[in-house]
């Protein structure tokens, strides 16, 4: 028998909305509650795994010999080559090219904690619409640049287009992993940055060495181009310990920010809350000053962070140095697909095995801090024997093992990140928790790496100085283990603020009819 959906609309709308089971299997199910979200957690999960995969292959493709290149070199009786790619083009010492390399931290850093604050106030996801549009933009901005400063001024704003992304799709994926697989998903997310860095080297190389340096950013704005319209036009998601628009109680608890999450129907739905927008300024950055205060007292957040500072000091110099490097100290003839390939493999192994380990370990915050202190200790010793070898072959075998072991921290460093503080922290810690890596870690790591090899002009030496330091980030992860923690995953819901449940439902709950089988 069918079923009479005149009767069906006209139902109470303050009673809770329930699907509705269709006898007539020719007909299709009716249900007064709004159509699931196209994404499901997987496909969720894969898109942003594209996204950040695109991203690092910026950076991979900058670091790259075929797209970075190399300075004009002059002989004593005056005769000087052409140099090639930014930096023959360009002219620039190593210092400069160092900066190009780190240019993009200045946007990263504006811009990440004003898309964290701007996430209690619009929708998440079309904040990401958003930067990704700036991205693509910016990226195409570098391949039509004309000189240092310009190359420069674009790649600061790739990093505002990144800061969208890389403080919102975490939490968005922890939110929506299976609570066993929560590192496991993290890991697979973070995979993307070294296999991205990897790709960057080979994609670089082959078009920079085949069509000019230009057009391999040309290729990049078109890779992205496609995701900055879907932030636009799918249908927006919601974030866990956020409000959405329409909800009767759209303030939250002074002393908690916290709200319960509501679907999201159309774009219309987006959050715009009006009582954040009519706050004066002033309160607007005291909240946010209070925001920051409330990280900076989690004890066990900030040694997570200054760690992650020293590790990525090391990680950053080399994904831009390496390639050269290996191509002074090995004579490589294919540094850039020799290093890309071990990226990819170190990457891809340990950042999975990271994830997987965790979990099966109990993902705990103390359990999370001996992985990553164990990991990155023997790490740097492998890494720093293989820069003792003068074998190139021991060199591969030696760093390959020594990238599986540091890449491992990956997941369990985020996932840190995200359970040391509650929901509605977690864009801005992610935020800071980037922008401080960033600019105390690869940002100044790259130019003085820069400077160290232009005063003592031997790569082996400076690699070995640079790799040392990884011995400090795994003694300050070391230290979280005694340090007492508590995971505030779930704090907010101890705070719970009262809201119209009429169209309330899990962010991607798939429909199911009233018997609980999916329709």
């Amino acid at each position: 028998m069918g079923v009479d959906t005149e009767s069906v609309q006209n139902q109470n709308q303050d009673q809770e909305s329930k699907p509705v089971v269709v006898d007539n299997p020719d007909m299709a199910p009716f249900t007064s509650q709004p159509a699931p979200s196209w994404f499901t957690p997987k496909r969720l999960l894969v898109i942003f795994c594209v996204i950040n995969m695109v991203n690092y292959v910026d950076r991979g493709a900058i670091a790259s010999n075929g797209v970075n290149g190399s300075p004009r070199v002059c002989t004593e009786s005056g005769v000087c080559s052409h140099g090639s790619g930014i930096q023959g083009d360009f002219g620039l010492s190593n210092f400069k090219d160092g900066v190009i390399s780190s240019a993009f931290m200045v946007g990263l850093l504006v811009a990440s904690p004003i898309f964290a604050s701007l996430a209690k106030s619009f929708n998440p996801f079309r904040l990401i619409g958003v930067g990704l549009s700036v991205w693509t933009l910016a990226v195409a901005g570098c391949g039509i640049s004309i000189d240092f400063w310009s190359i420069t001024a674009c790649r600061m704003l790739v990093g505002v287009g990144e800061a969208s992304f890389i403080s919102l799709a975490a939490p968005f994926i922890d939110d929506n992993a299976p609570v066993t697989q929560r590192t496991a998903w993290l890991g697979i997310f973070y995979m993307c940055i070294p296999t991205g860095v990897a790709l960057g080297y080979v994609y670089g190389g082959w078009v920079g060495d085949s069509y000019g340096w230009r057009y391999a950013f040309f290729g990049e704005a078109i890779l992205m181009l496609p995701f900055a319209i879907l932030g636009f036009v799918m249908k927006p998601l919601q974030m866990k310990g956020f409000a959405p628009t329409g909800s009767k109680s759209s303030s939250t608890a002074p002393e908690t920010n916290i709200i319960e999450v509501a679907g999201i129907t159309t774009d219309k739905d987006v959050p715009k809350s009006s009582h954040i927008l009519n706050k004066p300024s002033s309160s607007v950055l005291l909240r946010f000053w209070q925001d920051i205060k409330a990280l900076l007292l989690e004890k066990i957040y900030v040694i997570n962070v200054i760690g992650y500072i020293a590790y990525n000091f090391v990680i950053g110099a080399y994904s831009y140095w390496g390639p050269k490097a290996g191509y002074s100290i090995y004579h490589m003839t294919n540094a850039d697909l020799l290093f890309g390939g071990i990226t990819i493999v170190g990457g891809i192994v340990g950042t999975l095995a990271g994830g997987f380990i965790l979990d099966r370990m109990n993902s705990t915050i103390p359990n999370a801090f001996k992985l990553l202190s164990t990991a990155t200790f023997f790490g740097a010793i492998f890494c720093f024997s293989a820069f003792c070898f003068k074998n190139m072959y021991a060199f591969i075998v030696f760093f390959l093992i020594g990238e599986v072991l540091i890449f491992a921290t990956q997941g369990p460093v985020n996932f840190v990140c995200l359970h040391t503080v509650k929901p509605s922290l977690r864009p801005l810690s992610m935020a800071m928790s980037t922008v401080s890596i960033h600019v105390f870690g690869d940002v100044p790591s790259s130019p003085l790496v820069g400077v160290i090899q232009d005063n003592i002009n031997n790569w082996r030496t400076s690699a070995l100085i640079l790799t040392s330091i990884l011995f400090l980030a795994a003694g300050i992860w070391f230290i979280g283990v005694f340090v007492e923690s508590v995971d505030r995953y779930d704090e907010d819901s101890e705070h719970p603020v009262e809201v119209d449940r009429s169209n309330t439902r899990p962010l991607l709950e798939d429909k199911t009819t009233a018997s609980g089988e999916p329709v």
